[in-house]
């Protein structure tokens, strides 16, 4: 009976958290990058926020809007950028899959950057996640000096 009772707890929670990724769902969240952990060939310290807004257009499928800023240290002027891309979501595990395509915007130089992204949608309530990633910004301008890599910790909300 106690089996019974705790396989029929891990299907509920299961289906609770698989339910989070159906398709007609809206997502707000915010991110942190940097504290030294991108990395790219003219910046040492880069510190940033971004403000995120997706639609899930079908099962596991989203869409994301996404604006930010960033302050790259050393003698760089600050950046500010607009994306858009899409995450696919594994059901399973809460992994997801990010492509996106970012414009950046500096005083000395304009740049736009595809990019990926992994990451793992951590549900710390019914409807809000912490969203760690990994992800990938190549740049068009000069690669080894304007491409990261870095890792990101997120905050959505799941409406």
């Amino acid at each position: 009976m106690k089996k019974f009772f705790m396989l029929l707890t891990a299907l509920l929670l299961t289906m609770s958290a698989n339910a989070q990724f159906e398709g007609g769902k809206k997502y707000v969240g915010a991110s942190l990058t940097g504290f030294n952990l991108s990395y790219n060939g003219l910046q040492e310290l880069r510190l940033g926020v971004s403000a995120k807004a997706g639609y899930l257009v079908d099962d596991n499928l989203m869409l994301l809007g996404e604006i930010g800023y960033e302050h790259p240290g050393k003698d760089l002027s600050d950046m500010l950028s607009m994306s858009v891309g899409g995450r696919y979501y594994m059901e399973q595990n809460g992994i997801f899959l990010g492509a996106n395509c970012k414009y950046i915007h500096e005083s000395s130089y304009n740049d736009l950057m595809p990019g990926i992204e992994v990451g793992y949608a951590f549900f710390i309530s019914r409807t809000v996640t912490v969203e760690p990633s990994i992800y990938y910004q190549q740049s068009f301008k000069k690669h080894s000096d304007y491409s990261t890599i870095g890792l990101k910790i997120g905050l959505g909300v799941y409406l």
